[in-house]
């Protein structure tokens, strides 16, 4: 389920140094909300529902939505889970910066995902 091959519309423009940070802590995070969500099946309602809600209500674009609909199929194989979510694609990236995944960790379990990173 690789985006990398995929065709991006948007051409992407340099990034300055706070916006590779920024996409530095979105990754960061996202590894720990997609660990949390592997091992705890719990939240899976919770994300389908902000996914479908943000969609219905126009906050969410089609290629936004189906991306996410699609991967959340993918929960019960971690490898192909993880590999697609961390993909270090701009579309990817920029999905990342939407996430559907609010209120998946605690402010303590964000704070030491992002305590792990090294600038």
């Amino acid at each position: 389920m690789s985006y990398q091959g995929s065709r991006n519309r948007q051409r992407e423009r340099p990034k300055n140094a706070q916006q590779e940070n920024i996409d530095k802590q979105i990754l960061c995070l996202h590894e720990a909300m997609a660990e949390k969500l592997i091992a705890n099946h719990g939240y899976i309602p919770q994300v389908l529902e902000t996914i479908s809600s943000r969609y219905e209500s126009g906050k969410m674009a089609y290629g936004s939505y189906l991306f996410w609909t699609s991967l959340m199929e993918y929960i019960d194989q971690p490898e192909i889970f993880l590999q697609t979510l961390l993909e270090n694609s701009a579309t990817i990236q920029k999905y990342r910066r939407q996430t559907p995944f609010v209120g998946i960790l605690t402010e303590a379990e964000r704070q030491a995902a992002l305590d792990k990173l090294i600038f």
